[in-house]
């Protein structure tokens, strides 16, 4: 592609400036005018800046999205559990309180540590449900 001649009025100070970068850089004084222009026309830094902002916003609104999700698991999963554990859970005779109170302590501890050796390998429950709980939902209500 050919380029076209275009001549441009400029004061006597900024043409003394372009002559003397063009010079000093070893370019002609076209070719640093028509980059100037280019970069002028070009999304300048803060169009840039948005669109790396709204980038960052949208990957932290997938997160956030993430994160809700993740709870209401949590939330419904423990709610179900206790709906669950209530329900079918007799209390023991006073006789054998003392002892249920002591294996209950045993068992919380056990749990602890399975959950605290689970947290450490990097697996999480909320991983192992399916991501389409919105079409569960409105088959299942």
């Amino acid at each position: 592609m050919s380029k076209q001649r275009l001549s441009v009025y400029l004061e006597p100070d900024l043409l003394r400036e372009l002559q003397a970068y063009a010079e000093k850089r070893g370019k002609s004084q076209s070719l640093v005018a028509e980059a100037a222009i280019a970069s002028f026309l070009s999304p300048d830094a803060a169009e840039r800046q948005e669109a790396a902002v709204t980038k960052r916003l949208d990957r932290l609104s997938r997160q956030l999205d993430r994160s809700e999700r993740d709870a209401a698991i949590l939330t419904e999963t423990v709610a179900l559990f206790v709906r669950h554990w209530l329900t079918v859970t007799p209390a023991p005779p006073e006789s054998a309180q003392a002892g249920a109170r002591a294996k209950g302590r045993e068992r919380y501890d056990d749990f602890v540590q399975a959950l605290g050796r689970r947290l450490a390998k990097g697996a999480r429950f909320t991983r192992e449900v399916s991501y389409d709980l919105d079409g569960a939902h409105s088959t299942s209500d």
